[in-house]
């Protein structure tokens, strides 16, 4: 039987991928099959994105576009899949913020995602979420630091995985917080909201799209959000900027990429596309569903926004003495 949780995702997941077919006037991929690559499973918010980017090209652009799933390596295997490709516009990637930080994280990651990638655009974002195991009594921020303070062995951070979002926010959190709570690195995101449920650890900081829907199920507990003000995802849940920790943002977020050298008219095109794309109204209503937020923005804000997001993973973690694996 499937969750209802999981039948409202599923269906959140069809109506973004359904939508009415526009012919091209003109567009680069006519008569070519292009490949669209993402480096992770189906079925995940990465994926969705992708194959929403492809359906666009096939609509809009008259290509003739198909999504590949070359998993493997932590989103290594088909990053590098596109990398090595010829930059004629044909292979295009499709990931997450992974991809700006993966080789801080992976030795086999010897590539620079600035250089050795064409940004092409960001696509959506997802803030991430703190929240507790509802088996603990305290209800915001401030009472879990004091009860942390008062007894630091009693808490344990779950990390869903090293070098996520998640890991790189909760290394921050730890450091504003100025406790020490020991941090237990898990194989993805679903096994350690079950432990968190269950009680067995305490916190957790993570993409809203994976945690909110068992907090608003009473599963977990929303503690704060890490948005500069309220989000229209869950206007409910209080940031964590309003509960003491100034300037606390972050995020996960989705873009498309090329191989170096990717001809600058296919950039711009694949850019302009995919702005449209998520200023449509009906758009962001489906991406509010699945607990994901458009992004519009031009190459060169996007550009900077990585080489930002860069910047403060590698400071990360260095302060905490973290050796790619």
């Amino acid at each position: 039987m499937t969750h209802p949780t999981r039948r409202a995702t599923l269906a959140a997941a069809a109506s973004l991928l359904a939508a009415p077919a526009v012919h091209a006037q003109e567009a680069w991929p006519r008569g070519r099959q292009l490949r669209v690559i993402v480096p992770w499973p189906p079925g995940a918010a990465n994926d969705l994105l992708g194959r929403l980017f492809a359906q666009r090209l096939n609509e809009k652009l008259g290509a003739n576009a198909v999504v590949e799933n070359r998993t493997g390596g932590s989103g290594l295997v088909g990053t590098s899949a596109v990398i090595q490709a010829a930059p004629d516009g044909y292979t295009l990637l499709a990931s997450a913020f992974n991809t700006a930080v993966m080789p801080l994280v992976l030795k086999a990651a010897t590539f620079n995602p600035e250089t050795d990638l064409a940004v092409m655009a960001r696509t959506a974002a997802a803030p991430l979420v703190l929240i507790s195991t509802p088996t603990r009594p305290q209800s915001t921020i401030p009472e879990v630091l004091a009860a942390a303070k008062a007894n630091p062995k009693n808490w344990t951070f779950a990390v869903s995985s090293l070098g996520s979002a998640g890991h790189l926010a909760t290394i921050e959190f730890l450091r504003r917080a100025g406790v020490a709570i020991e941090m237990a690195p898990y194989r993805g995101t679903q096994p350690a909201l079950t432990d968190i449920i269950a009680g067995n650890v305490q916190l957790l900081i993570d993409p809203s799209f994976a945690l909110l829907p068992a907090a608003r199920e009473g599963r977990a507990r929303a503690l704060g959000i890490a948005t500069r003000t309220r989000s229209a995802l869950a206007p409910d849940v209080p940031t964590m900027i309003e509960q003491g920790m100034d300037g606390y943002e972050f995020q996960s977020w989705y873009g498309i990429w090329g191989p170096k050298g990717t001809p600058e008219p296919v950039v711009s095109q694949v850019n302009t596309l995919m702005r449209e794309t998520m200023r449509e109204p009906d758009m962001a209503a489906r991406l509010k569903q699945m607990i994901l937020e458009p992004v519009d923005e031009t190459i060169e804000q996007t550009k900077a926004f990585i080489s930002a997001e860069i910047v403060r993973a590698t400071a990360l973690l260095r302060s905490v003495n973290y050796e790619p694996t």
